[in-house]
């Protein structure tokens, strides 16, 4: 063996060692703060999921839940309203989708996030003869399954994951 590689560490190589390992200690310590801040904090986890009792909603009544900081509109439907968005002629919407599509579990209930695919406003639930969500921003129209009708909204309202745990609780998220 040549001398060059039995050579022994200078002061030099400890002192370039241990600056290289302060660097590594001290970078590891700045990214820490920076990539844990990016997880969501402890309100949002405790919303990951809720369950609604449905017991107390009658047909034909909606009740507005709040999961993940956005509101959800739950809508119990009768037979006669699922018949009639049923049939809706797709050519109609701006975003065609079918009402079963969009209510797989149980037609009955409908669970739609409410916020407006346009600017995210809260849409406002519709009075009278006609079943469904105004946006109060712009204008845009949702029908009795969500999905738009009108105005500048590209995209029905989405629904979000949800189940039935039985019979009377929903599970969202």
């Amino acid at each position: 063996m040549s001398d060059a590689t039995l050579t022994e560490p200078t002061r030099r190589d400890m002192l370039f060692l241990a600056t290289g390992a302060a660097g590594l200690v001290a970078g590891a310590a700045t990214l820490l703060p920076l990539v844990s801040q990016m997880n969501p904090d402890a309100s949002t986890l405790s919303l990951a999921s809720i369950e609604v009792d449905l017991k107390p909603i009658k047909e034909g009544q909606m009740i507005k839940a709040k999961w993940r900081g956005k509101a959800v509109f739950i809508r119990h439907r009768s037979a006669k309203e699922i018949a009639e968005l049923a049939a809706t002629p797709m050519k109609t919407l701006i975003d065609p989708q079918t009402d079963a599509a969009r209510a797989k579990l149980k037609p009955e209930w409908l669970v739609v996030i409410g916020v407006c695919t346009h600017l995210g406003c809260i849409p406002l639930a519709n009075s009278g003869d006609t079943e469904g969500w105004t946006c109060p921003c712009h204008g845009s129209q949702y029908d009795g399954s969500g999905r738009v009708t009108r105005g500048p909204a590209p995209k029905n309202l989405e629904v979000p994951a949800y189940s039935f745990l039985n019979d009377t609780t929903l599970k969202i998220g």
